[in-house]
């Protein structure tokens, strides 16, 4: 049993839930909308792992333990020495093969799965469709709880895979850069404010994640579909693309979509939106206008 690629069929993974190298993790987290004002309240999905879950999954924290505590920025990616070590304490090494899900959304397991990649690791996938496919198809659930032995996890970062503000500043006036925004119309044309600054970027194009997916079972569109999305963008005929949203989440769907497609280098924005508008000297702009 070896993971080849970035998705694996619900079919593909109840096959192989006995084998003794994969390890599986619930990576939920379910975001609220905020009464209070902009943006959303986020809330682990460890409650409703533990009630009930695909047989042999284990947790990953996203919103506590995977998130440094330090930065400014919630989900912002921890240091890859300390990525490789929780991973290890969950019970992923160097030989394991792992598959990623989450419930209402697969842009919580894209993220670890690219936080993943990014320290190296390869071996991993995340279930197309997310559990909501799975429950759809009557596969088995539990709530007990697995716990996989320790494991050595030897980070190989690549810093090359994230961006940062000021990588994001330089790429506005950078045609060898395509940036991208992950977020719904309303929101990249300003008529939604969803984090304190209407707008987006300068410079970047709209792929909102939810077009990536297949709307009957929320697998991801067929490549050729795909192909379609970003060629429309053009992103797939610069060397370079950038992709962000609010948090660094939901960027992660397209660039793991880019990722199937072969582009050779894409980043995700980690502050994103967040990071982005707490700078009221960094511009946005409002309009269906890149």
């Amino acid at each position: 049993m070896k993971i080849q690629g970035p998705l694996i069929s619900t079919e593909w993974l109840a096959e192989n839930l006995e084998s003794p190298l994969l390890r599986i993790y619930d990576a939920t987290v379910f975001l609220h909308l905020n009464v209070h004002g902009p943006g959303y309240v986020p809330e682990s999905g460890f409650q409703k792992w533990r009630d009930q879950h695909i047989p042999g999954a284990g947790f990953l924290d996203l919103l506590g333990t995977f998130a440094d505590s330090s930065a400014d920025v919630r989900f912002m990616m921890p240091a890859a020495t300390t990525v490789a070590a929780l991973a290890g304490e969950l019970g992923i090494g160097d030989e394991s093969q792992v598959v990623l899900y989450s419930a209402g959304s697969v842009m919580w397991s894209t993220r670890a799965w690219w936080m993943l990649r990014s320290i190296g690791f390869d071996s991993v996938g995340i279930v197309d469709g997310g559990l909501d496919k799975w429950n759809r198809e009557a596969r088995p659930l539990t709530h007990k709880i697995t716990t996989y032995p320790p494991a050595i996890l030897t980070p190989r970062p690549r810093p090359q895979l994230w961006a940062d503000k000021e990588d994001v500043r330089k790429a506005i006036q950078d045609p060898a850069v395509c940036t991208i925004n992950a977020l719904s119309p309303e929101v990249y044309r300003g008529d939604k404010n969803m984090y304190g600054r209407a707008g987006h970027i300068p410079g970047s194009q709209n792929v909102f994640y939810n077009t990536l997916l297949d709307p009957l079972d929320c697998t991801f569109l067929a490549p050729d579909a795909l192909r379609d999305c970003f060629a429309a963008v053009g992103a797939l005929d610069r060397p370079r693309v950038i992709a962000y949203c609010g948090g660094g989440i939901s960027a992660t769907m397209d660039a793991l979509a880019l990722t199937l497609l072969g582009h050779p280098d894409v980043a995700v924005y980690d502050g994103s939106m967040m990071e982005w508008v707490a700078d009221s000297e960094l511009p946005l702009i409002c309009g269906t206008h890149p």
